[in-house]
């Protein structure tokens, strides 16, 4: 059995991909998906990882968990989501490091997953609209109280990547940014799936309401419509193009109220996330997805 883990990042998704995914049991369960409700794991694998962590793991922790999630005899693909899987929004930043307890947490789901094979699914973020966002979910105040007087032009998504790839060689990496979400919402979640084109989904276009104005909308679904068999390809340049006319500018456009930043900050922020994405893409055994 295949089993898909999606850690986050915080604030990225905020639960659609999984929510979306479940939309579509009646298509992925005849392809052996199974894509459980996460309440009936979350806090388990949460409790099973942290008594691997402190003594051992339990030996019955894979048969609680395919019991808990009702995994049917059978099934190849098995889908668990948390964004909690590293760590809490707190535990998200330490040492100049995402997420720096990555690999190790990885590294408990592989052992409890020991018979099957793993996929790591992961959406990345620019740390100029990321390390603002998080602070509500954490106890403090201020992104320098967050980031412990590390400096944030040192923090690298691909030394997370790459911690993780070289403690967990085996363990494909797929990942993808969220600014680029709306353009490959139907990519990520047929990775996701393990389905390809010709499996339909629902929901392919379930972010462009939230960033395209009412009539842009309409005439997209529309033209959509009127035009069966479309591949994800030529569907991205249709979402890209009404999306350069009928954008809703007021929804896209992310605030940033950051004290003790100034724009050179965002600057530099966004433009060292822009360098990383690209060597991220460059990785051995790590598929980006991309528009």
């Amino acid at each position: 059995m295949q089993v898909v883990i999606h850690a986050g990042a915080h604030m990225t998704d905020e639960d659609r991909l999984i929510a979306c995914l479940r939309d579509n049991t009646a298509t992925l369960a005849p392809r052996r998906t199974h894509v459980p409700d996460p309440e009936s794991y979350r806090r388990l694998l949460r409790d099973v990882m942290h008594t691997a962590q402190k003594t051992a793991l339990p030996e019955d922790a894979r048969d609680s968990v395919l019991a808990a999630t009702g995994t049917p005899e059978g099934t190849e693909r098995l889908v668990l989501d948390n964004q909690g899987f590293f760590g809490t929004p707190k535990m998200s930043i330490g040492g100049a490091r995402f997420y720096p307890a990555a690999d190790m947490r990885l590294g408990l789901l592989d052992r409890i997953f020991a018979p099957d094979g793993i996929e790591l699914f992961f959406g990345l973020r620019n740390p100029a609209t990321l390390l603002p966002a998080l602070l509500p979910d954490t106890p403090f105040s201020t992104v320098t109280e967050l980031l412990r007087g590390d400096d944030p032009t040192h923090l690298r998504w691909s030394e997370t990547i790459a911690r993780i790839r070289a403690t967990l060689p085996d363990i494909p990496v797929t990942v993808w940014c969220n600014e680029d979400t709306p353009l490959i919402w139907a990519q990520v979640l047929r990775a996701m799936a393990g389905t390809d084109e010709s499996v339909p989904l629902a929901g392919e276009f379930a972010l462009l309401p939230e960033i395209m104005t009412r009539a842009g909308h309409q005439r997209f679904t529309t033209y959509i419509d009127s035009r069966p068999g479309l591949t994800d390809a030529q569907k991205c340049r249709v979402v890209t193009a009404f999306l350069d006319k009928f954008a809703d500018d007021d929804a896209i456009e992310e605030e940033l109220d950051v004290p003790e930043w100034d724009s050179g900050m965002i600057e530099t922020l966004s433009a060292h996330y822009d360098e990383d994405v690209a060597e991220i893409a460059r990785m051995d055994g790590v598929h980006m997805i991309m528009p």
